[in-house]
């Protein structure tokens, strides 16, 4: 019976959990607060892992940049206390990158309500031109029969 799930993507996970536990306890670094990892990827030989992160409440790229150096910074010092906790032969370098996705999201989303609303609010227009259009063709109609 094949597995579902490959050694890659079990370390994937496996770094995931271990890293968000890792951050939020250990890196004392407050721009690191909010971090939120959002994916790890380990390559086939499970050398590398690319660490998709993104941070709540941050609006700004430069914000993200410069915690994403802090991380960066951190790799080694993160890496060795996964060697410790976790039970792996070698343990993947770390490279940190900045997840856009999540202000993808966001800017998505509010195009979408603009879109949304602007709809409503025209179907809103043509219903009260189409209604005083028709009344005023009622209103002619009845003085004609009178």
């Amino acid at each position: 019976m094949p597995r579902e799930f490959t050694r890659k993507d079990r370390v994937s996970d496996a770094l995931q959990r271990e890293l968000a536990e890792l951050i939020r306890e250990e890196v004392r670094d407050p721009r690191l607060a909010l971090a939120n990892i959002t994916a790890v990827e380990a390559n086939r030989d499970l050398a590398h892992a690319k660490v998709y992160v993104t941070f709540v409440g941050t609006t700004s790229e430069e914000v993200g940049a410069q915690a994403i150096e802090v991380l960066n910074g951190a790799a080694g010092f993160l890496r060795s206390r996964i060697a410790k906790r976790m039970q792996m032969r070698t343990t993947p370098k770390l490279r940190f990158i900045y997840d856009h996705s999540g202000t993808r999201g966001q800017d998505l989303s509010a195009l979408i309500e603009y879109v949304v609303h602007s709809d409503k609010m025209r179907q809103a227009e043509s219903d009260s031109s189409g209604s005083s259009s028709s009344n005023s063709s009622s209103s002619s109609t009845n003085s004609e029969e009178d």
